[in-house]
């Protein structure tokens, strides 16, 4: 039996995808995850076949799990998903090694058509994302920026996007908070961005956050 972990924010689509994994009888879900950060800890006790996970969880996004388990857990089959992706965010993925990916408005009858092929070792693209594979492949990569991060810069990035203080992303990474403070120090010169509000802008088009809602 093949063991899945599934990592996604929204219970109810957690929940969904816990369903659709009956229709496989060699597989068991292994565990489920709403938190990056908890759910990066299950993957190191679980060492699962398969993860089905989604790009912009809270505390450690998705790329950042991807590329830990391309480090700790290679053998590990991948399935990124999302609401949205951009160019940006696929070359980030296919970069970081995950076997697919998906958009969260391709429906259930893909998704497992998705599952299935990553589950067997294989590769699968959504249609969107397959259109944008095909412009990756014929662009320059223009915006390499978030590869000169180191893994702690990401983290403290995401962390800021995220609306934590500085006091509390020391905590949160236990650090102290000049460290922390430098660290972001660092992320506004590497990335040429001034204030909390530009850091957020580009976590939120890089994939590490999601948007907020537009207010009513």
């Amino acid at each position: 039996m093949k063991r899945v972990v599934i990592i996604e924010d929204e219970t109810m689509l957690r929940d969904l995808l816990a369903e659709l994994l009956k229709n496989f009888p060699l597989c068991t879900l292994a565990g489920t995850y709403g938190d990056g950060v908890e759910g990066w800890k299950g993957l190191q006790k679980i060492k699962p076949d398969m993860v089905i996970l989604d790009i912009k969880i809270p505390s450690l996004n998705g790329l950042e799990i991807l590329r830990r388990l391309r480090e700790q857990l290679p053998n590990c089959n991948v399935l990124l998903f999302s609401a949205y992706f951009s160019t940006s965010m696929v070359r980030q993925a296919l970069k970081a090694g995950a076997n697919g990916i998906i958009e969260k408005t391709a429906g259930l009858p893909e998704m497992e058509k998705a599952i299935r092929a990553v589950l067997d070792g294989g590769t699968y693209l959504g249609p969107g994302v397959a259109d944008m594979v095909r412009r990756i492949m014929i662009e320059p990569d223009k915006d390499d920026s978030l590869e000169s991060l180191s893994e702690r810069e990401r983290e403290v990035l995401q962390f800021v996007a995220e609306g934590y203080s500085t006091k509390e992303i020391a905590v949160k990474l236990s650090i102290s908070v000049k460290t922390a403070e430098t660290h972001r120090s660092n992320l506004m010169t590497k990335l040429n961005l001034h204030g909390i509000a530009g850091l957020t802008r580009y976590a939120i088009e890089h994939g590490l956050i999601k948007a907020a809602p537009p207010s009513a």
